[in-house]
């Protein structure tokens, strides 16, 4: 069954963060990795909140925060189906009321595919309907891992406790100041997170 879903951004800000770890490769050894994920905030610190908040759950060392850049993107299109994302940039074709020459703006969009040839399907499909005339330049596939949109829903279904998923807790995690270390609960796991240095590192408590 296919599963497709676009989500327009135009209205929302993506920001590329890039995170250091030891994973855990097929092989079983350990290899220290830098991966980049997508998040959905409103600025810079809300996006090291919100990632912060998401892969907590999921690495059981530390892990720091390499570097965090906004996405220069038009639209999302997801496919729950897919398990890469794909860059694609688009060109829409308008033409010169007065000249009646033809011109070209440039957009770049991102699809989650399993491949290139379907990264293309998903976009088509959400293009549906799209007034303008477009043409496909060219599909990447990127190194994403993962992207995290905001869910209203979160913040209405989330119990009142010291977790960074409540929203009053969340904001207390996105001023943390610069130059301090801090305890705080992210779902359930006490970390602490560190913003002495370049970089923020995020500990278990009781490893820092």
């Amino acid at each position: 069954m296919e599963i497709f879903k676009k989500h327009i951004i135009m209205t929302s800000t993506y920001f590329e963060c890039k995170v250091s770890y030891e994973k855990i490769m097929e092989d079983g050894k350990q290899k220290k990795v830098t991966e980049p994920y997508l998040v959905d905030a409103l600025s810079f610190t809300e996006a090291e909140a919100r990632i912060i908040e998401e892969l907590t759950p999921f690495i059981s060392g530390e892990f720091v925060i390499k570097d965090i850049k906004r996405a220069k993107l038009s639209e999302i299109f997801f496919n729950e189906n897919g398990d890469r994302f794909y860059k694609i940039k688009v060109y829409f074709i308008t033409l010169d009321e007065k000249s009646g020459a033809e011109k070209k703006t440039a957009a770049q969009m991102l699809t989650q595919a399993s491949n290139l040839k379907e990264a293309i399907e998903v976009l088509e499909k959400g293009m549906k309907g799209t007034l303008a005339d477009y043409e496909i330049a060219s599909v990447t596939e990127t190194a994403l891992m993962d992207i995290f949109p905001y869910d209203a829903e979160d913040d209405k279904n989330t119990d009142k406790t010291a977790d960074a998923n409540n929203p009053s807790v969340r904001k207390f995690f996105q001023s943390l100041p610069e130059g301090c270390k801090t305890e705080i609960t992210v779902s359930g796991k006490k970390i602490i997170v560190d913003k002495t240095g370049r970089d923020t590192v995020v500990t278990p408590s009781g490893e820092g």
